[in-house]
């Protein structure tokens, strides 16, 4: 079945952002009064289908790999038989209706991210506190100060509650040069310092780039205690909120997992502990409870938890929380591309079919507020892609409208038919291009 996971989460992805992609332009379109002929999720042959009492097919067709909007168009060969009486035509709307229909369904992807990244900050997010493990007193962020254990609360002054965001917010700065902003602190701490990492040309042209290991930051789960609950072991020996075990009866610990597999194999024996509480070194002596396990053995338990981060918004506080997160991604994603043409990001980060697939199974088997995440980013790119001045794509056509409202008559039929035989082959050798990407990432 998990073999299966791939195929059904990518074809439930991209069906989701086609016909959304779609329908953007349907609505548009039946607005202006055009005659819609046919809205087709995927291509090739329909595999069902069903016609309204207007005349439009509504098709699913075995091609999932887009989706299209067919309206009544006078340079089709079979417009003659298509048309009724009293149908609109296209071309004979206004260029600015042209250019609203066009507009249609980038509108509706980005609408969508909105709708994902509002219901999530409706649903609110756990992450693991971003915080860092030992680090080399010779990587970049070694040489700006950083040590271990401090936890990384923004980038370039945005707030940040996991890895994730700083992963985003550190993609922003592919290829710069200057000062990336790292806002850290003692966990606990209300006050921190900020640290100025120096980058120059940062991984510019890096086809793998590993945001995270170049600076130096190593991601953790440390044994530092979010959470001592009333009455436990723990509070009983004298542990508080913010502790961050360094040793158990003088061994060093490096993980929380190590920290729990201490706890668990030493049911009512005294711990001697190093603590870092703040910035000095105490000791402290716990003794774990005994709790009986699921398998009926007999388990130390001390009643303490891991840093983590619990945020959620209400109906309305999600609103702002929503467009902020939409308009960020939409802006990390022209930038990239801005990045990808000016040569400072390497065109092999590009993805296709095949990472999309991975991704969507990725995050569907890690849960639906993952799944929905990868959702909103990739609409957010397809939005985005569809609105580059490409002939075949959205953009291409608005700017067909703009030439003809600037020289006051409509674009040729021949330029129109060579920018579109132009448009096909530049789509064409992208989608190989991120599909040879995609296949040399696999091996």
């Amino acid at each position: 079945m998990e073999v299966l996971l791939y195929p059904i989460a990518f074809l439930v992805m991209l069906g989701v952002l086609v016909t959304v992609h779609e329908f953007g332009h349907y609505l548009v379109a039946r607005r202006s009064g055009v005659r819609i002929l046919r809205f087709s999720v995927g291509f090739g042959s329909p595999l069902w289908s069903r016609v309204d009492r207007r005349g439009t097919e509504f098709a699913i067709a075995g091609i999932p790999l887009g989706g299209y909007l067919r309206m009544l168009d006078e340079r089709d060969p079979d417009f003659s038989t298509a048309s009724r009486p009293g149908d609109v035509a296209f071309m004979t709307l206004s260029p600015w209706w042209r250019i609203a229909i066009s507009l249609g369904g980038p509108a509706a992807n980005f609408v969508l991210a909105f709708v994902v990244y509002w219901g999530l900050a409706l649903a609110g997010t756990t992450s693991v506190v971003p915080m860092v493990a030992e680090v080399d007193p010779q990587s970049m962020v070694g040489r700006a100060g950083l040590v271990a254990g401090r936890e990384i609360v923004a980038v370039d002054g945005v707030r940040t509650y996991g890895w994730q965001q700083i992963n985003l917010k550190l993609a922003d700065r592919l290829g710069e040069t200057g000062q990336i902003l790292l806002d850290v602190r003692v966990p606990g701490d209300v006050d921190g310092e900020t640290l100025r990492v120096d980058i120059d040309g940062w991984m510019r042209g890096a086809e793998e780039p590993d945001l995270l290991g170049s600076l130096g930051l190593v991601p953790a789960l440390l044994p530092t205690l979010g959470q001592v609950l009333e009455d436990s072991a723990a509070q009983r020996g004298g542990l508080t909120q913010w502790d961050r075990i360094l040793k158990v009866d003088g061994q060093a610990l490096e993980s929380w997992s190590d920290w729990v597999a201490t706890i668990q194999v030493s049911a009512g024996q005294t711990l001697d502990l190093e603590v870092a509480r703040g910035r000095t070194v105490i000791g402290i002596q716990v003794t774990p409870d005994e709790r009986a396990a699921t398998d009926g053995s007999t388990v130390g338990y001390l009643g303490v938890g891991p840093m983590l981060h619990d945020v959620s918004f209400g109906p309305i506080d999600a609103i702002p929380e929503a467009l902020s997160e939409t308009a960020d991604k939409t802006m990390l994603t022209l930038n990239l591309l801005r990045k990808m043409v000016q040569g400072d990001v390497s065109v092999k980060n590009l993805s296709g079919p095949i990472s999309i697939a991975k991704v969507s199974g990725d995050s569907a088997r890690a849960g639906w507020k993952y799944f929905l995440g990868i959702m909103g980013l990739l609409s957010i790119s397809l939005g985005v892609m569809n609105l580059l001045p490409i002939p075949i794509l959205d953009g291409g056509h608005i700017i067909f409208c703009l030439v003809e409202l600037v020289k006051g008559r409509p674009v040729s039929e021949k330029t129109m038919a060579l920018g579109t035989q132009l448009g096909l082959m530049l789509v064409g050798a992208l989608i190989v291009f991120t599909i040879y990407n995609d296949i040399t990432r696999l091996f």
